[in-house]
This record gives structure tokens, C-alpha cells and sequence, in this order.
């Protein structure tokens, strides 16, 4: 019976495939935009957004509802002005309602 080689571990593939290498880098992006702008919500709408995808034309936050969407469009101001504070490139910012 042929020997079957041992599978990679995501890490070890994370590091080697040049696309996946891309995406675990954009998820770091999201994460260090999020952790700049965290401190312009109020803890209470904080826990229902979450850092979304960032490509090309920008970067999407990701929150519960459409009514908190709406709420939050009202801060992008600030959080571009959060995301200039810490050096980062200020580009479209989206909201997106996510069911899931």
C-alpha cells in the first residue's frame, strides 16, 4: 500500500501558499484597523461589530443589524480620523449587515 505523506499543518500551509499568505495578512489588517478604531464605540455597540474583510478599495465592518448599521455610518468620520491618529491608510470604510 502506497504510504501516504503527512499532511501539512495550516500554519506551515499559511507560510508556504502565496494567496494564503495574502489572506492571513489582510486579516491582520482588519484586526489592527479594528483595534484602532475599537475605542470610538460605546461598549454596547461594540460587542454586535466585528472587523470585516480589507481589500483594494477598503476595509468592511461587519455589525448585527441594519438599524446599527445606519448608527454607525454616523461614526465613520471619527473612524478614519482613529485610523489616520495611528498611521494607517485611510480608504473607504463599509458597512455591511452580516446574518451569521
Amino acid at each position: 500500500m502506497p504510504s501516504v505523506p503527512d499532511a501539512l499543518r495550516v500554519q506551515d500551509a499559511l507560510l508556504k501558499s502565496e494567496p494564503l499568505a495574502l489572506l492571513r495578512e489582510r486579516i491582520r489588517d482588519s484586526k489592527t484597523r479594528f483595534d484602532a478604531v475599537r475605542g470610538c464605540f460605546p461598549p454596547a455597540m461594540l460587542v454586535n461589530i466585528q472587523p470585516g474583510p480589507v481589500d483594494e478599495a477598503g476595509w468592511s465592518l461587519l455589525v448585527a443589524n441594519a438599524a446599527l448599521a445606519a448608527k454607525l455610518r454616523q461614526y465613520i468620520p471619527r473612524l478614519e480620523a482613529a485610523l489616520k491618529r495611528q498611521g494607517l491608510p485611510v480608504r473607504e470604510i463599509r458597512i455591511k449587515v452580516h446574518n451569521g
